[in-house]
């Protein structure tokens, strides 16, 4: 089974021993991002939409650097340090993604999430 690891300066650059993608039998994993803007490396500033916003976009230039799109995602993983914002996430989602043909996706609460951050998301791909 070949692997191949993705990386794009559109996203954060990884902060351990992880890359931000890694495509395998024909799927996209990517590793779990959190509100970090690439270019400052720091938390997005602004309320809590714009966080989710900002992890999308972040999922959304990987996906690109993998030569695939949000719309092939078969699968989200959301991490909420506050589950009562739930419903932003959704309303965010929906910017991003066609309701009707939105892939599966699990949201748990955390305690704590890496660099502080309240929100993190990965996703699994096709082509």
């Amino acid at each position: 089974m070949k692997k191949q690891i993705i990386n794009t300066s559109k996203a954060p650059q990884p902060i351990g021993a992880y890359n931000q993608a890694i495509i395998s039998n024909g799927f996209v994993f990517t590793a779990g991002q959190v509100p970090i803007d690439p270019t400052s490396g720091k938390i997005v500033a602004g309320n809590f939409q714009a966080r989710v916003r900002r992890v999308m976009n972040n999922l959304q230039a990987i996906l690109k650097e993998s030569g695939t799109n949000l719309s092939n995602v078969t699968k989200f993983t959301v991490f909420l340090t506050d589950i009562s914002k739930y419903a932003i996430v959704n309303e965010v989602f929906s910017e991003f993604l066609n309701d009707n043909e939105a892939p599966a996706r699990s949201l748990i609460e955390v305690s704590s999430l890496p660099a502080g951050a309240d929100i993190e998301i990965d996703c699994i791909a096709s082509f």
